[in-house]
């Protein structure tokens, strides 16, 4: 029965199979996105973005509704929900509109370009984004989400539709001229930015410092009012600002204070998963209390890495279990089965939908690979799939508490958890968690074990064990849609993490699925000219890849070269450096195009430098260029991160605390730096031991080589790295090279040697 009750779920939910013949089909049924096919029995007369669309407003002669959006999005379902299952707004889109529907998530360069016009239309954006554009596909008027009818003192979406279908008969030449004047607007502002160079320095660190401090929140850390976004690379750039020199601020904080402050309420609050582990996309009030529910393969991977780094710089094992905890989700629940062992029970739901799918609806897994994402929203009943509500997954009536774990064991998880009679949501603007809860801590253990007259150890085992058993009941609900596509800039980022937390934490484990995953991204999304594409689903690979997808896989292969020292991963990330200038350089201006020279135009070749959800391609590209520069003694890739750090110098001394990724290669560049090399026998435990020794420390600008005792492994690390073949083991022992800026240590051999080096 739990069977039948999965597949309908997907039939219904997903709209991957068809319900009965009868079901009303357009043309996103053929389409790999999920959430193009979560959008594929609609009446509305979808189409994807193509020619095919195009052609059909030219001929036609009418404008274009484009709606942009994802799968797990929430307020995308609701106006999907609202409007686009409506048969009288479909009429009407049907009638006077060409509709265009585009995953942002597969698309990032269109919904990239339409959101600039729709900030500089509104001021501000975000999804769903519905933009009406000329059949030429210029933009003239856009905003977000659209009610179906007039409410909240503004516009319904059926409201607007007639009223640009009016204005498109009585004045269409006017709605022309004003899609022209706002493209010509994009187009200046890309293409004839003057480029102004500023220096940047030890200064532009400090002015992003101070920058961040202004907006610190001193109570429940993070920055700025509800809601409140982890900004976990803004985190890791206070790190090495700590690192580099111990400030303490106009208002009297240090950057340690403020990434350890923030890192202990996260993990504290709702945003993080307390049983499942993992966080939430972002806290919808000022305490990390009430998260929106989503969970993004990227947050995972930028997060965890930073919890790892303020392991690395503080010691506190909490951060070390936050990271192991996110791993232990991302192998759980974003990673098809059979899964990697695992520090917890498995998912058996998890488990038994991927083979339903398989088995039903001929779905092919990607080996290893990481999916997107999962949604906020789930069915609250079974017996009910579409009939959801954000968190649903997540939360707790105090009487289910109590009926899952008996009297003591509730009163002191309740106590613990915050859990309250008539719910605990502080924030709750559409009525979706009266009388739920959701778990935080409330109290410490020592606040715990004085009242309930324990120790520590015996509240926490208790606590253990119930969230043992809240797992195992949570596990039986239905699940949140799974948006299973596999991209590779977000796989990237999560190679990195693990291969990063392989050498910190010691777990093989993590190093494994870091190589799973790249193996599996270079047999399926590297095509035969070596370059990549950016999203695998169920068996078709598509999609020319954009700066991210370089960047952000490069990154993560110098990463897993430095936790498995196989020369592959770093021949790899060497061709594909070369092959993103070869593509994305802009050779007139310097820096990095979001789209490569052959990809399909739009209305402009922009450059995106912005760091925010995820770290932009260029802050990205520039560190690995500066990385791989050191690695290989390349000048040449060393002169075009700098060339691409004076691109955007203007913008960077200005407000240097929005592009805190790129603040983070300024910290690399700057130095202090080293390059490492461990020389030694492939099978000398010693190497393990300078290693273990090196990622036991909070060393975050560094590069490190591994030269093994002659063979094929030796010679291919040499022609990478010519320099090694005078960096040899000393008397047949393993031994370390120490540079620092551009100075190199005598050779040792101990690690006590090393330690005092290191120091």
């Amino acid at each position: 029965m739990a069977l039948i009750t999965t597949l309908l779920f997907f039939v219904l939910v997903q709209g991957e199979i068809m319900a009965d013949e009868a079901t009303h089909v357009n043309r996103l049924a053929k389409e790999k996105s999920p959430y193009l096919l979560q959008h594929a029995h609609n009446p509305v007369d979808w189409f994807p973005w193509g020619e095919e669309a195009f052609e059909k407003a030219r001929r036609e002669n009418k404008p274009i509704f484009l709606s942009i959006g994802y799968s797990t999005c929430h307020w995308c379902h609701v106006m999907e929900e609202e409007s686009f299952t409506n048969p009288l707004i479909a009429q009407l889109l049907n009638d006077h509109f060409i509709s265009i529907k585009v995953d942002r998530e597969e698309r990032p360069d269109v919904d990239h370009i339409y959101m600039q016009a729709v900030m500089a239309m509104t001021g501000s954006g975000g999804w769903p984004m519905s933009i009406f554009l000329t059949p030429d596909l210029k933009p003239f008027y856009g905003g977000t989400y659209f009610p179906p009818e007039d409410r909240w003192g503004r516009s319904g979406f059926t409201t607007l539709l007639k009223a640009i279908q009016k204005k498109w008969e009585t004045d269409r030449e006017g709605l022309l001229r004003s899609g022209e004047q706002l493209a010509q607007a994009i187009q200046e502002e890309v293409e004839h930015k003057k480029v102004q160079s500023h220096p940047l320095s030890e200064e532009t660190l400090k002015l992003a410092f101070e920058q961040l401090e202004s907006r610190f929140d001193p109570d429940k850390g993070g920055f700025g009012e509800a809601p409140k976004f982890p900004q976990s690379h803004g985190l890791s750039f206070l790190l090495r600002y700590w690192k580099r020199i111990e400030d303490v601020g106009a208002y009297g904080h240090t950057p340690l204070n403020m990434v350890t402050k923030t890192l202990d309420e996260m993990a504290r609050g709702g945003m993080y998963d307390q049983l499942g582990g993992g966080f939430h996309r972002y806290s919808t009030d000022s305490e990390w209390r009430v998260p929106h529910f989503e969970k993004m393969l990227y947050d995972q991977a930028i997060l965890s890495k930073t919890y790892l780094e303020a392991y690395q710089a503080t010691g506190n094992p909490e951060y070390a279990q936050v990271a192991r905890e996110i791993f232990d989700y991302v192998l759980r629940d974003m990673t098809p089965p059979p899964a990697l062992p695992l520090s917890k029970a498995a998912d058996s739901q998890r488990e038994q939908e991927h083979t339903l799918r398989k088995q039903v609806v001929g779905v092919t897994g990607p080996e290893g690979a990481f999916y997107s994402a999962e949604d906020a929203d789930s069915a609250p009943n079974t017996a009910k799939p579409k009939e959801k509500k954000e968190g649903a997954f997540y939360v707790w009536t105090q009487e289910e508490i109590e009926g899952a774990l008996g009297k003591e064991k509730a009163e002191i998880f309740k106590y613990y958890f915050g859990i309250e009679a008539n719910g605990n949501a502080l924030h709750d603007p559409q009525g979706e968690l009266k009388n739920k809860n959701v778990l935080y801590v409330a109290h410490s253990l020592n606040e715990a074990a004085k009242k309930f007259g324990k120790t520590e150890a015996e509240i926490e085992s208790l606590l253990n064990d119930s969230k043992k058993i809240l797992f195992d009941v949570r596990a039986k609900r239905m699940r949140p849609h799974l948006d299973d596509k596999v991209l590779t800039d977000w796989n990237g980022l999560m190679i990195s993490s693990l291969a990063f937390g392989s050498r910190v934490l010691g777990e093989d484990r993590y190093r494994e699925a870091a190589k799973r995953a790249a193996d599996f991204i270079l047999a399926r999304m590297k095509i035969k000219e070596g370059r990549l594409l950016h999203r695998y689903r169920d068996g078709e690979v598509s999609i020319p890849g954009f700066l991210e997808d370089y960047a952000f896989l490069i990154q993560g292969l110098i990463d897993l070269y430095q936790a498995t020292f196989e020369v592959r991963y770093l021949e790899e990330a060497k061709s594909f450096t070369h092959r993103m200038i070869d593509l994305f350089w802009d050779e007139k201006s310097g820096g990095f195009f979001f789209t490569a020279k052959d990809a399909e135009k739009l209305l402009a070749r922009t450059k995106e430098l912005y760091d925010g959800a995820i770290p932009s391609g260029n802050s990205m590209a520039i560190l690995s260029l500066i990385q791989m520069a050191r690695l290989t003694v390349d000048q040449d890739l060393e002169a075009r991160a700098q060339k691409g750090m004076e691109t955007f110098s203007d913008q960077l001394a200005q407000y240097p605390a929005g592009f805190t990724q790129m603040m983070i290669a300024l910290d690399f560049v700057l130095g202090p730096s080293r390059e490492i090399v461990i020389a030694a026998d492939s099978r000398d435990s010693k190497a393990i031991e300078f290693a273990q020794l090196i990622y036991s420390k909070f060393l975050p600008n560094k590069v490190i080589l591994f030269h093994p005792s002659p063979g094929e492994e030796a010679k291919r690390i040499e022609a990478f790295a010519p320099f090694l073949k005078v960096q040899t083991p000393l008397g047949g022992k393993a031994t370390v090279y120490v540079c620092k800026n551009y100075v190199c240590d005598l050779p040792v051999t101990e690690t006590d040697q090393l330690n005092t080096i290191l120091k």
